[in-house]
């Protein structure tokens, strides 16, 4: 039995228009919630907005640059007046690269990885804290396998997502007396957009091989509600992926091997 029941709760999502966060929008409401989405690409938002209250749904759409404070500020505030106090922040927007490290000579591509994986989760998280304390809600920060190990190829991507790591597992112990949890999930491979910087670096790949090979966005999202109303801290959903993680602290080398082993057959 849920603990943390999405029935009646209000979430708010970034990274809705598409991929993991449009899914699990549409899940969330499937359960009973209500849900504030924000991205960039406002079309998109209408269009899924327009399906969830077509389906007897609740949805607001809000225009929303996360790497921009004020623009995150504005958000949770808007949701709020709209919905009412926030029970679930799911920090969801992101943006992939296809940068090896001693290739990236541009470090802009790191500032906007960082800016928008990173920041574009701390900021909306900052301003919602106050609402979630009165909720005691959870804080959801949708990382990656690639923030517990090291892929090749994608070393800014990585440290992005390992700095949501560190940052969202410090604030779990931080937020912990006010009764705020933090869910930290880290999924392998998904057949979003994310990919297609990959896919220019390996031959033969394509946008078609990575949907057959990788989990939907469909069940991505069913596993992330599940961990909601479960109210669990972490969520690594492969099985390969739990057991690098756990051989990790043994054996980096053979992770390092494993891993590259691992990619490259993903993209082959």
């Amino acid at each position: 039995m849920a603990t943390f029941p999405l029935r009646g709760k209000h979430a708010v999502i970034t990274g809705a228009s598409d991929g993991i966060g449009r899914e699990v929008a549409l899940e969330a409401t499937r359960r009973g919630a209500r849900v504030s989405l924000a991205a960039r690409s406002t079309d998109k938002l209408d269009a899924l907005a327009s399906q969830i209250v077509s389906g007897g749904g609740a949805a607001d759409v809000f225009s929303t640059d996360v790497s921009e404070e004020a623009q995150c500020r504005r958000l949770i505030g808007g949701a709020i007046a709209a919905q009412g106090e926030i029970d679930v922040l799911v920090c969801n927007a992101g943006l992939g690269s296809a940068t090896q490290g001693d290739e990236l000579i541009d470090l802009d591509v790191i500032r906007k990885l960082m800016n928008v994986n990173f920041l574009g989760a701390v900021y909306p998280t900052a301003a919602a804290i106050p609402s979630l304390r009165k909720t005691r809600g959870l804080i959801v920060a949708v990382s990656s396998l690639q923030g517990l190990l090291s892929f090749p190829k994608s070393s800014a991507y990585s440290a992005s997502k390992h700095a949501m790591q560190g940052y969202f597992s410090g604030l779990r112990v931080d937020l912990r007396d006010a009764g705020i949890g933090v869910l930290i999930v880290s999924p392998g491979g998904v057949a979003t957009n994310i990919h297609q910087k990959q896919v220019s670096r390996y031959a033969g790949m394509t946008m078609e091989k990575i949907a057959k090979r990788a989990m939907s966005p469909a069940v991505c999202a069913n596993l992330i509600c599940d961990a909601i109303e479960a109210r669990q801290r972490d969520l690594v959903m492969t099985s390969g992926g739990k057991l690098m993680v756990k051989l990790l602290p043994f054996a980096p080398n053979l992770v390092d091997a494993l891993v590259l082993r691992s990619v490259k057959r993903f993209y082959r």
